[in-house]
């Protein structure tokens, strides 16, 4: 995917960070995110999630673009369904339209995608993690993605400051050595209050 031209990304500060590869939906109701939302359909062009907190904006962010319409409502809101591109970096904020604009650049870089011991590596702790979460594992979702990282960090328990950090890491390497490091300490404590759970359960006693 190329970014548009500078200044020309549209910005939708949310409380949330969007990676490359993830769908996420949302509702949008205010008049100056229904004016994204209909510039982005009318030119097929994308906008750029952001994780914002008050009036504090991450630097980083990703690329989304509408993937599907799922409801438009009488009162002109709109229930739609983005999905993460391209990583960036915001080098300046404007607001020549009703919503934020920004020119930023690439934060894509060319790295040799690790493909060994450490892919494997947070494969095995992320099925762990849902075995013990009591979700289903499917294999199949770690066959596509080169990046392999973004996946698990979809669904590996990281807060949004988490997510932050592992979304400006450069390299697949960098980010896989932060989630396995991550995933050895979140495991034994969920094992830990399993056990705590089952206890409870069983009145103070396992069960045969």
């Amino acid at each position: 995917m190329a970014l548009p031209e500078p200044d020309a990304l549209p910005l939708f500060p949310l409380g949330l960070v969007l990676f490359p590869g993830e769908a996420v939906p949302l509702h949008i109701f205010e008049d100056r995110y229904r004016d994204l939302v209909r510039h982005c359909l009318e030119t097929d062009a994308p906008f750029g999630v952001v994780l914002a907190d008050g009036d504090e904006m991450a630097r980083v962010g990703c690329a989304a673009r509408i993937s599907r319409v799922l409801q438009r409502y009488d009162d002109g809101r709109l229930d739609i369904v983005a999905v993460g591109e391209e990583r960036f970096e915001v080098d300046e904020v404007t607001q020549e339209r009703s919503y934020l604009t920004a020119r930023v650049r690439s934060y894509e870089p060319i790295e040799q995608l690790a493909i060994g011991e450490g892919r494997e590596r947070v494969i095995t702790l992320h099925m762990k993690l849902l075995e013990l979460a009591g979700e289903a594992i499917r294999p199949a979702i770690y066959e596509g993605p080169k990046r392999i990282s973004f996946v698990v960090a979809q669904n590996a328990g990281l807060d949004n400051a988490r997510k932050q950090d592992l979304l400006e890491l450069r390299t697949e390497e960098e980010r896989l050595r932060y989630l396995a490091d991550y995933l050895e300490a979140l495991l034994p404590e969920l094992k830990q209050a399993r056990e705590r759970r089952q206890r409870v359960q069983t009145n103070g006693h396992f069960k045969e």
